[in-house]
């Protein structure tokens, strides 16, 4: 069964496999109350359900856990892409076709083949259920939790997408892979928020994946110069990684990445209005932020910048229907216009009714 498996998952194009035990103890459950506790995750309530702490208490019947693995390694340099500081980037994993779907429209061939086969009962899932897949896939040997609490593959570095099958039958595991980061911390010291409080942890409130993608409010102060151009999401903890020299670039051409999304022009991107964003997003999964926290992320790279050209691009935002916007615009005009236009500014726009906020940008 296992080697068929294996078999089978490299046909439908998966670039690695294991299988776990879904009945095992492990130590994840204890590790995710801790970070719940400490209220590192955020904004995001959706990880506090204690259906996440093992497998069975998300599905009872599951005896065994298969994951998959799809590179998404690039061949470009995203620590490079953060010194075109008037165009904005897009995290490697977002700048494609949404993976969910590839992901899973694989996955579901690889499970029913599995049910057949087996003749058990299988469950699919693709980042979306209350199922910590990083765990699982060191047990299942695809990779380890680096210190940056991502996957790290001995073959593919830290570019893989995860997908895993919950199955009724007893499959034989794979041995569990061992740690291999030893003395390394380039993942640690390249962090600009630095958001690992030690090595394998993480505070999402200070992640700027988290605070681009997760987060509803508006950027805090004090991470807003960080930010730099990173637009969506943040690369520079995986890309520092030691272990994707040996990663080569990957071949689901479904997965392919978008030069027109990975980086664009500020400027451009902060025309947007929803539906304009819609259509230029759909099917990738920038798309779920929505349009104003987009260009709110936008707006705060426009202020790093340092190009005074792009002055009357944020003027123009701190009209924007958004307030979201209009607060980050004000920022942003800060730091491109000299005292003087800025008091200009000031003064020609009038606060909105009870919008506090805002307010309080112009003030600051």
């Amino acid at each position: 069964m296992t080697t068929e498996l294996r078999q089978r998952a490299a046909l439908i194009g998966f670039d690695a496999i294991g299988v776990a035990s879904a009945r095992d103890a492990w130590p994840a459950g204890a590790q995710l109350r801790e970070f719940l506790d400490e209220g590192r995750h955020g904004d995001m309530d959706w990880m506090a359900q204690y259906r996440r702490e093992h497998p069975q208490a998300l599905w009872p019947e599951a005896r065994s856990a298969i994951l998959v693995g799809q590179s998404y390694a690039s061949a470009d340099d995203a620590i490079a892409l953060l010194q075109q500081k008037s165009s904005g980037i897009v995290s490697a994993y977002a700048a494609r076709r949404d993976y969910h779907d590839v992901v899973k429209g694989k996955l579901k061939q690889l499970a029913q083949w599995l049910a057949r086969e087996a003749g058990a009962e299988v469950k699919v899932f693709v980042d979306t259920a209350p199922l910590m897949e990083k765990p699982l896939a060191q047990r299942a040997g695809i990779g380890w939790q680096g210190k940056h609490t991502n996957l790290v593959s001995r073959t593919h570095g830290s570019w893989l997408f995860l997908g895993a099958i919950l199955t009724a039958a007893e499959i034989e595991p794979d041995e569990s892979e061992e740690d291999h980061c030893g003395s390394c911390r380039a993942c640690l010291d390249v962090c600009p928020t630095n958001a690992f409080p030690a090595p394998y942890q993480l505070d999402a409130r200070r992640c700027l994946a988290y605070l681009t993608i997760e987060h509803k409010g508006q950027i805090p102060r004090e991470f807003r110069e960080a930010l730099g151009n990173r637009i969506f999401g943040c690369d520079d903890c995986l890309a520092v990684c030691p272990w994707n020299k040996f990663a080569e670039a990957a071949r689901e051409t479904r997965l392919a990445m978008r030069d027109d999304l990975r980086l664009t022009p500020l400027a451009e991107l902060a025309e947007l209005d929803d539906p304009a964003f819609r259509q230029r997003f759909a099917g990738t999964p920038v798309k779920r932020t929505g349009r104003d926290r987009f260009v709110r992320n936008v707006a705060c790279a426009i202020g790093n910048s340092g190009d005074a050209a792009l002055a009357p691009v944020v003027e123009r935002l701190t009209m924007d229907s958004s307030p979201l916007v209009r607060g980050i615009a004000v920022w942003a005009a800060r730091q491109l216009l000299d005292v003087e236009a800025f008091e200009r500014l000031k003064s020609d726009r009038a606060p909105r009714e009870g919008d506090d906020s805002v307010a309080q940008e112009w003030d600051a």
